[in-house]
């Protein structure tokens, strides 16, 4: 019996060994897709601008911009208005001018989960082990009709984000949250493809997303112009005097 458990054991630990090959060979094919580690890493900041196209038809100028290591600005522009997204590496801040609200607002924590990985601007692949992330290997899996390989990534804070790979390319064509919030799941996807490199890294110029269970609801954000490495403003994306005005009240 010992020399069977024994044998079992070797065999479970040899399979574990080979998945965990099987991830990082995934994740280090995908960084490489990108245009490797030494590229990424030279990109300092990111500017997308393009239109974003929402249920109904009706399209909004929409732009996002990242600065290393973790700050983020996203608008939307429509009828003279400017809806804002930011974090500033601690801090999520919003401006809704839809919703009749024109000052900026803190961000809830649970409005913050998705910015949060937005936020990151390697992807939470890139130093996955050094962010405290666990990576799994799912096997395949369909998108569209076509064959994908699925990688789950679990983060810090208990969050999933599903990546599906091209099997040819190695780059991500869909991208899949579970977001555990209160004792409920919220779920959103996003499918990214036209990818281009820019700067020696490739980029998606087409985006979709939303509700995971919902397609008709998703908004499309097209891209127009990527700049990597343009000057950018940290105080675009620190939060608002009037805010901070308002966190020293309390």
């Amino acid at each position: 019996m010992g020399h069977r458990l024994f044998v079992l054991l070797a065999v479970f630990c040899l399979n574990l060994f080979a998945l965990s090959q099987t991830v990082d060979e995934l994740v280090n094919k995908n960084i490489e897709a990108k245009g490797g580690i030494d590229k990424i890493k030279a990109v300092k900041t990111v500017r997308m601008s393009g239109r974003a196209q929402f249920p109904g038809g009706f399209v909004a100028a929409a732009g996002q911009e990242n600065m290393r290591p973790n700050l983020l600005r996203e608008t939307f522009s429509l009828q003279g208005m400017t809806a804002v997204q930011a974090y500033d590496g601690t801090t999520g801040w919003m401006i809704q001018p839809f919703g009749g609200k024109k000052d900026p607002q803190l961000m809830g924590e649970d409005d913050l989960r998705d910015l949060l990985i937005d936020a990151d601007i390697d992807g939470p692949l890139v130093d996955y082990k050094a962010k405290g992330y666990t990576v799994e290997y799912m096997g395949h899996d369909i998108v569209d009709g076509d064959d994908s390989l699925r990688l789950k990534v679990t983060l810090k804070n208990g969050d999933i984000v599903y990546y599906f790979l091209d099997p040819d390319t190695y780059l991500e064509i869909r991208k899949e949250t579970q977001e555990f919030i209160r004792g409920s799941v919220r779920e959103n996807a996003s499918e990214m493809g036209a990818y281009k490199p820019v700067a020696g890294v490739m980029y998606p110029y087409s985006i979709s997303s939303g509700p995971r269970n919902d397609p008709t609801s998703w908004q499309t954000f097209t891209i127009d112009k990527i700049e990597v490495n343009a000057p950018l403003d940290n105080a675009d994306f620190a939060v608002p005097a009037s805010l901070k005005k308002e966190e020293s009240k309390k």
